[in-house]
């Protein structure tokens, strides 16, 4: 077996290392041998299976034990990314006066139906008791990875006083078709059930790897903060045993949570089996089944492209076992599965061009634009929600979509969720300019593939970066981002949010380019918006 730490290392190691997690981890299935990572002193794990290939019979059924696999395997490399698509292109929603779209051609990805890995960065003073933080990634529930978030940025971000997981789970047609026949013959929500077997993976192993199951914080962005949501409410807030403490998150995406066999999906559903020749089959998912993942691929791209401007079509559904409600009906009734939450949304979420259509500024209507949005509200609803907007001072047309998309996709949910907590939810406001949608990433990951997708953060000052990105993993050592691991450190004090207060920490910089961090009441106009978006939810999906 390859020796991981280097002789010139070894006498130095063993010392600290005494009582700290073996590089080598026996899983009962497999075991795994990390790598030491000379510049930081962590050891990290990447590529390791949590669950056995979804493939063939497997499609659209529940995540399952991984097989035994025998000897020592390297966990040196990145794992195979699950299958991907994109974003909807289409300038209408495909449900609206319309039952079929255009085919688009894609090459297929880089990627494998055999993908539910995740990657773990430990620090060498593990012990077995090291709080732990688990990473969703964002992208819809369409598109992402593990390869893009590294975890060694989040455990520096916690001084080295955590453990990081960063996981993946299927996507897409992958893991998120529905239709009664997926209620029949398989199950629904397959991407959430591989995230919540991760973390019941994560209760089983984590102490292997120096981590306590009894403090884990899931936090994800977008639709990784979205799937926060969903695991606080599954199950009827009542999941045993208990999977998690905390969860925070960023940019929570809350798209439509439709019932399983609403027309929408079963809609969908059609559309799946008539590109991949299964339309006239006598058990149309046993086809599906059978299908070559390339035509599977290549539909799961095709009817994402063909989705309105911005959004996506393969969503969470309301299951009956999972998910027994939409969103806003389960978080009012209070009943949830972690003990606190922090909250933090981006001010212009829909400002990214890639989520609002910028060739629209001159043509856009927004009673239109929020019929397209939310295709399953009644026209007034539709009427009403335009009024609000258009009297709201908010700007132009484009600007008025802009804060629709944003408010109702993105942030009334932190409110609706914060409400639920009763006084143990953080509410946290990214305000850096521009303040666009996964504008904030930078911070968390700044050494990771997605951080160097941006030539610097959008404000690149040491105070602000610890600040920040700090004030996450604060919370994930101790549910509380007051309590700081870091002495220079100089956020004040972060309330929590209640109905009365409304208290949010805003992370913004002055116009000398000094960092600003102030705590500051949310607005009433913007709730009253947010209450509209909850009062329509039987309609829209939320």
């Amino acid at each position: 077996m390859r020796l991981l730490l280097a002789s010139s290392l070894l006498a130095t190691a063993t010392a600290v290392l005494a009582d700290a997690p073996t590089p080598l981890v026996d899983l009962g299935y497999a075991k795994y041998q990390g790598t030491l990572n000379n510049d930081t002193g962590n050891i990290e794990f990447l590529g390791v299976r949590y669950a056995a290939a979804p493939t063939g019979t497997l499609r659209w059924q529940a995540p399952q034990a991984p097989q035994i696999t025998s000897g020592v395997q390297l966990a040196n490399k990145q794992p195979n990314t699950c299958m991907q698509a994109g974003n909807g292109a289409n300038t209408v929603s495909p449900f609206r006066n319309s039952s079929s779209f255009t085919r688009r051609q894609s090459d297929t990805p880089g990627a494998s139906e055999d993908c539910l890995f995740v990657n773990i960065v430990t620090p060498a003073s593990g012990n077995g008791k090291l709080p732990v933080v688990v990473w969703i990634h964002p992208g819809g529930y369409a598109w992402g990875d593990a390869y893009h978030y590294t975890p060694e940025d989040l455990v520096s971000n916690a001084g080295g006083q955590a453990i990081a997981v960063v996981l993946q789970h299927r996507l897409g047609l992958f893991g998120f078709l529905s239709g009664q026949k997926v209620h029949d013959g398989g199950v629904l929500n397959a991407g959430l059930l591989d995230q919540q077997f991760a973390f019941q993976w994560i209760q089983e192993h984590i102490s292997k790897f120096g981590g306590d199951p009894a403090k884990v914080t899931i936090w994800g962005d977008s639709s990784g903060g979205g799937s926060g949501i969903l695991h606080l409410i599954s199950n009827n807030g009542n999941t045993s045993p208990k999977l998690f403490r905390g969860v925070i998150t960023s940019s929570a995406y809350v798209p439509p949570v439709y019932a399983y066999n609403n027309w929408i999906p079963e809609r969908v559903f059609t559309w799946v089996t008539e590109q991949t020749g299964c339309s006239s089959a006598s058990d149309a998912l046993a086809c599906l089944r059978q299908a070559d993942v390339d035509v599977l691929n290549a539909a799961n791209n095709n009817i994402t492209a063909a989705g309105f401007y911005g959004l996506l079509t393969f969503t969470p559904v309301v299951d009956g076992t999972f998910l027994t409600d939409r969103p806003t009906v389960l978080l009012k009734r209070g009943k949830l599965n972690g003990d606190a939450v922090m909250s933090v949304t981006n001010t212009f979420e829909a400002g990214r061009p890639n989520l609002v259509d910028p060739s629209t500024a001159d043509t856009i209507e927004i009673a239109e634009y929020i019929a397209n949005l939310w295709p399953g509200l009644t026209q007034d609803q539709i009427n009403e929600g335009a009024t609000l907007y258009a009297n709201a001072g908010l700007g132009a047309p484009i600007d008025q979509a802009i804060a629709a998309n944003g408010e109702s996709v993105f942030i009334c949910a932190s409110y609706w969720l914060l409400r639920a907590l009763s006084g143990k939810g953080y509410k946290g406001e990214f305000a850096i300019p521009p303040g666009y949608h996964v504008n904030d990433l930078v911070y968390y990951f700044p050494n990771s593939i997605m951080g160097q997708q941006f030539s610097s953060p959008p404000f690149d000052n040491a105070e602000f970066r610890n600040n920040f990105a700090q004030s996450f993993m604060n919370f994930v050592i101790s549910l509380n981002p007051n309590t700081k691991w870091d002495s220079s450190n100089t956020l004040p004090n972060w309330p929590t949010w209640t109905s009365d207060g409304r208290a949010e920490m805003v992370f913004n910089k002055t116009e000398s380019n000094q960092p600003s961090f102030q705590v500051v009441p949310s607005t009433d106009a913007f709730l009253q918006r947010c209450d509209f978006w909850e009062s329509v939810g039987a309609n829209s999906g939320q």
